[in-house]
């Protein structure tokens, strides 16, 4: 049996019964998600649905929560078992699959984790958010370790994940809190636009993965005494140092809040979105390969 009684100290008994009723989304398991998906579960989070079609082999070890003991298992279910280590009254409900063939699984969750790197997938996720006016909270680590962001998306309450990707690609964001328009150039992204995501170390991808839980833990605690009011709707680390914003190096293990507005203009979740002709994740992808080359 758990117990919670350093936890319920902490939040509150209250807090701590709304956080048992609330159910996390996290897709894409693997060294970020899983990581996501344990830290939470040991604040409090009793429900959880977990999707990922992967299974863990033996390079995920030096870079995953679970261990040799789990290898050749889903990564779903090595992680399923970590929380009900944890706390064996949890609700864990897993998915082997693709989270684009399991779209309605989005209607069941308060809050999604999104953890993982393909672009066609964050694409699909940030549509089915918008329809559903579900948060999300994305996360990257740049190649090498080196840094990683993360970003709350919030259904047309701030950028949806592709004019937020956009403005980061363009190089043009507006730091927290003055809002006044700097460079931003920190030479992670691919030449297809997308960011580099060959992370490290562990101990760099478990930085950024504990930041996204805190910020998913911080949704969930909105409206309580508990809640922590940020700067920003991004917040960029680095764990070398780093040229976020051009002209300025942010040393090693520091961050940087920035915040990135809705572009009215997006082919997403634009004022003329619904103007637009029909538009495909093929052709959203395409068009920003495209402006790398221009």
């Amino acid at each position: 049996m758990t117990d919670w009684d350093r936890i319920e100290r902490l939040l509150g008994h209250d807090t701590l019964n709304q956080l048992a009723q609330k159910t996390v989304g996290v897709v894409g398991v693997g060294s970020g998600g899983g990581y996501v998906a344990l830290a939470l579960s040991m604040t409090g989070i009793r429900r959880f649905i977990l999707v990922d079609d992967d299974v863990l082999d033996v390079q995920n070890i030096v870079r995953h929560v679970a261990d040799s003991r789990a290898i050749g298992q889903p990564k779903v279910q090595a992680v399923k078992d970590l929380i009900l280590q944890r706390n064996p009254n949890a609700s864990v409900q897993t998915v082997q699959g693709r989270i684009e063939d399991h779209l309605e699984l989005l209607d069941e969750m308060d809050v999604l984790v999104v953890g993982v790197d393909t672009e066609g997938a964050k694409f699909s996720l940030n549509e089915a958010c918008l329809e559903r006016d579900l948060v999300a909270v994305y996360a990257g680590v740049y190649e090498r370790g080196e840094g990683g962001d993360v970003v709350i998306i919030r259904p047309y309450n701030g950028p949806c994940y592709a004019c937020w990707a956009n403005s980061l690609r363009e190089g043009h964001i507006s730091p927290a809190p003055d809002g006044s328009d700097e460079e931003m150039d920190y030479g992670q992204r691919r030449p297809d636009g997308t960011l580099a995501g060959e992370p490290g170390l562990w101990l760099d991808v478990v930085r950024v993965a504990n930041t996204q839980a805190n910020m998913v833990l911080n949704i969930l605690l909105e409206g309580t005494k508990a809640e922590r009011q940020l700067p920003a709707n991004t917040v960029i680390l680095a764990n070398q140092a780093l040229e976020i914003l051009e002209g300025h190096i942010t040393p090693p293990f520091s961050a940087e809040w920035v915040n990135i507005v809705r572009d009215s203009h997006c082919l997403v979740c634009g004022d003329l979105q619904s103007q637009q002709s029909e538009l495909s994740l093929d052709k959203l992808l395409k068009d920003q390969k495209g402006k790398h080359h221009e």
